[in-house]
């Protein structure tokens, strides 16, 4: 009787080429997908329950999507690509254990990835997760927000809604899990007005300008009714055009560096950079502190104030540029 091997086999082939430089070298044949593969040890021969490995697969899948929204597939993915992961999940809000944990799995997954010869560098050896929170905020000029704000084609439903989430993110500072929380409930438009429920459903009430209410107005009357599924009822305001539910996080974060590439801007952007602008021109513009700690919802003001050291930064350029003795 033949006997068969719980582990899967070692591929024997040889490697058909590299990848461009920066990205690990990958073999590209293999019966069954990485992710499969990996499950199915972590199963056979680690013994893990089936609560586990659903979680382990819920952790890279994560990966496996941001990296799809750039054309890289998670073999092909590098240590850049990873570390840009992470700062958006930090910039997302989620917790430093949970980040953490997600490091630790995708870790496991590329070592056994190269264990298997299927890659041949491992994009986490030097993973650094101090990259998790950046000490100042990556901020755009007001010429870049701008440029990014004109990609949406307003000629589709899509672009439609996009331009309406762009311009609310920069109106309103408000985080990304407040504006895919967003209901109808929170909206008056007439007024000029949103009311956002941020850290610990503390509440507060942010103007928005004349162009994001008429940006929100469009997508609400024309938009959003299309997008909504027959039979289907939810406040939330900016839906999913294929599913028709509130729109995700990652999805927004997507947006954003789709839009920002469009409109040339190399910076490494997420929906938390129109906040950090939104703060950081309002100051530049002679905004009070105490004014902008209210619009953001920070509860001590010194988390606010970190907005006085990137203008100071802004003070300095200015003075080195236009001082004769600059």
């Amino acid at each position: 009787m033949t006997v068969t091997s719980t582990r899967p086999r070692r591929t024997k082939r040889t490697l058909e080429g590299l990848t461009q430089e920066g990205t690990p070298a990958v073999r590209e044949h293999h019966s069954r997908k990485p992710v499969d593969q990996y499950l199915n040890y972590l199963r056979l021969e680690r013994g893990l329950a089936a609560n586990s490995l659903e979680a382990y697969a819920r952790d890279i899948q994560k990966f496996e999507a941001f990296v799809a929204a750039g054309k890289i597939s998670l073999v092909r993915a590098s240590s850049a690509h990873l570390q840009q992961f992470l700062r958006m999940l930090g910039e997302m809000g989620l917790a430093r254990t949970s980040i953490v944990r997600i490091i630790s799995g995708l870790r496991g997954f590329y070592r056994f990835l190269l264990t298997e010869k299927i890659i041949l560098s491992d994009p986490t050896e030097n993973l650094d997760i101090k990259s998790i929170r950046r000490k100042l905020p990556e901020v755009l000029s007001i010429a870049e927000v701008e440029a990014i704000l004109a990609q949406p084609d307003l000629n589709t439903s899509k672009g439609i809604r996009d331009k309406a989430l762009l311009e609310f993110l920069y109106a309103s500072g408000a985080r990304v899990s407040e504006a895919t929380g967003l209901t109808l409930r929170q909206l008056f438009l007439k007024e000029g007005l949103v009311k956002l429920f941020g850290k610990g459903s503390k509440e507060r009430v942010v103007p928005l300008g004349r162009i994001a209410c008429d940006a929100m107005d469009d997508y609400l009357s024309k938009v959003r009714p299309l997008f909504l599924r027959s039979g289907k009822r939810t406040d939330s305001v900016f839906l999913n055009q294929e599913r028709g539910a509130a729109i995700s996080r990652m999805t927004v974060w997507n947006l954003v560096r789709e839009y920002a590439a469009m409109a040339k801007v190399d910076k490494p952007l997420s929906p938390h950079t129109f906040r950090h602008s939104f703060a950081t021109h309002l100051i530049e513009g002679g905004a009070d502190l105490r004014i902008v700690q209210e619009m953001l919802g920070h509860a001590d003001i010194s988390t606010t104030e970190i907005y006085t050291h990137v203008d100071r930064s802004y003070l300095q350029e200015v003075h080195r540029t236009f001082h004769p003795r600059g």
